[in-house]
């Protein structure tokens, strides 16, 4: 499914001067309740089904500034003033180091995630649409991990995200899509993807069934009729976070290394610390 490896990311990646930028539309309201309703299915089973997962579910619903949050860097007056003015400043690392990490990120969302499996168990239709949604939500997870690294992780995701629409535009052209209906198309996965960083966002911060809502509407596109699929979803997304978070930022920063668990594993609480990845004295 759509997995060839993008070929121009490193030519044009370097060349960048300004990233996208879109506003999410605004989705209804009765999706949220409609979604809660088949989520909340999930926590009454027949007596000959094998019980749910305890459903986590809170009355109080976080905000961003209730929440751990990474300690800024303290940066100069001239810092602030190019910085204001669509430039970076200085980082720890080396900018183009950054880059390419950022690249070998993305890469790690698409080429280490098994779409066959998420199109099996989730009913998800085999097109380049279903594609974009299953790998948005990775790269969704990437960015919050990321954007917990200060400066650097925040110039790391807008790289992470460039070479995302550069590969959303490699594979339009590879399947033959005309120049009109790419555009159309792109502008539609750009609407989709901030619409769905607002509400991944607030379900990750909030209970299982904000996250669910998020999920049906985003991942399954308002479709979703069976609730152990969302079940497993929210499941998926709860233990990659907390997988990924326990990942040394310092190694994301200069590697871009990613793995992810399985969709469907066992024990879905053995949620281990990989091996530290290795690279050279030039950070690769």
């Amino acid at each position: 499914m759509y997995r060839r490896p993008l070929q121009s990311a490193v030519k044009s990646i370097f060349n960048v001067t300004a990233s996208r930028g879109a506003y999410g539309k605004v989705l209804e309201e009765g999706c949220f309740a409609q979604a809660s309703v088949a989520y909340h299915l999930t926590r009454v089973a027949p007596p000959s089904l094998t019980p749910c997962r305890t459903l986590h579910s809170t009355s109080q619903l976080l905000h961003v500034k209730q929440t751990a949050q990474h300690t800024e860097e303290e940066v100069g007056a001239f810092t602030k003033l190019i910085e204001a003015m669509g430039f970076t400043g200085s980082l720890k690392y080396n900018k183009w180091k950054i880059k390419i990490a950022a690249l070998r990120m993305y890469t790690c969302c698409v080429e280490r995630v098994n779409y066959d499996e998420f199109s099996d168990k989730c009913s998800l239709p085999d097109t380049l649409n279903s594609w974009f949604l299953v790998a948005q939500l990775h790269v969704w997870m990437c960015l919050v991990r990321m954007r917990q690294e200060g400066r650097e992780g925040k110039y790391m995701c807008r790289y992470v995200v460039h070479s995302m629409w550069e590969d959303v535009e490699q594979r339009s052209k590879i399947m033959g899509i005309d120049a009109l209906q790419r555009k159309e198309a792109t502008r539609a996965m750009t609407e989709t993807f901030y619409a769905a960083i607002f509400g991944y966002d607030e379900g990750i911060l909030s209970d299982d069934s904000v996250l669910a809502a998020a999920l049906w509407r985003n991942l399954f596109n308002c479709q979703c009729e069976d609730p152990k699929q969302l079940e497993l979803m929210v499941e998926y997304v709860r233990k990659q976070m907390q997988f990924i978070d326990a990942l040394d930022g310092d190694d994301l920063l200069l590697t871009g290394e990613v793995k992810w668990r399985p969709l469907v594993e066992e024990n879905a609480q053995s949620i281990l610390k990989v091996t530290t990845p290795t690279y050279n004295d030039a950070g690769l």
